[in-house]
């Protein structure tokens, strides 16, 4: 990762991150999380690292881990344990995440249901649990051939495959929600390694050329529910990512 001599205060964090101030200067007294330096007002001030120190333990926080046990994790000299971790949480929040999404998705097309006194049969009751929802307007968008093509692929995949690849795009739209908060720029080095991943996440089904790659992140900001999925994690991380394409593709594709 790129170092930078730049510090945010802590009232700049505080918006950032959407703790407290009060909350900050609480860690701060724990040893949990300490400026890296303090301005002559006494204001505190934070680099990136101790920002990414910050996610982490806001990370475990929302985990229900205690302060304690979040102290260990966190002062864990060893990068490979920690980065073990943080693939742990991801994990676990993923797994989560796209739980609730399910059951969301479930759970309104039954009111709808009650709603107009329609019945639903048991491919609506599971509609949110089928990947190829959308494949009646994949095959109007890309053609059958394209479509059957993908389909194929995903089958070969299996099931540990499939949640892999899942899991992969997952950690870029994470990483791309990270990215925002933190301030990186679509030229930056940590976006640019993000984009070269997605364009990796969709290459195992077809492999777009510099306009086609372009348009495809193009779409995921013109079209709602593309940019919703990515724009859930942050606001502007659709946009982030087809920047970043840009920049990515010229120089690559």
């Amino acid at each position: 990762m790129t170092t930078t001599d730049e510090t945010w205060d802590i009232a700049q964090v505080a918006r950032m991150s959407g703790i407290t101030s009060r909350t900050l200067r609480h860690y701060d007294e724990r040893g949990l999380l300490t400026p890296s330096h303090t301005g002559h007002d006494g204001r505190r001030h934070y680099s990136r690292d101790e920002l990414l120190r910050l996610q982490h333990i806001l990370v475990l926080r929302e985990l229900g881990t205690g302060l304690d046990r979040i102290a260990q994790i966190v002062d864990a000299d060893d990068p490979a344990t920690v980065t073990a971790l943080l693939r742990d949480h991801l994990s676990g929040l993923t797994a989560e995440r796209d739980r609730y999404a399910r059951l969301a998705a479930t759970v309104a097309s039954t009111i709808d249901s009650l709603e107009k006194g329609q019945p639903m049969t048991t491919d609506e009751i599971f509609y949110g649990f089928d990947h190829k929802r959308h494949e009646p307007e994949a095959r109007e968008r890309w053609g059958d051939d394209a479509v059957d093509r993908s389909n194929a692929k995903w089958e070969s995949l299996g099931k540990d495959g499939q949640q892999r690849h899942l899991d992969t795009h997952r950690e870029v739209v994470e990483a791309l929600g990270a990215a925002i908060r933190v301030g990186f720029t679509a030229d930056s080095p940590e976006v640019q390694e993000i984009v070269a991943q997605h364009y990796a996440w969709v290459s195992l089904f077809w492999t777009p050329n510099q306009e086609t790659y372009t348009g495809l992140t193009q779409m995921y900001v013109d079209d709602e529910r593309f940019r919703r999925n990515y724009d859930e994690v942050a606001p502007g991380a659709a946009a982030l990512l087809r920047d970043g394409a840009a920049i990515w593709a010229e120089a690559n594709l």
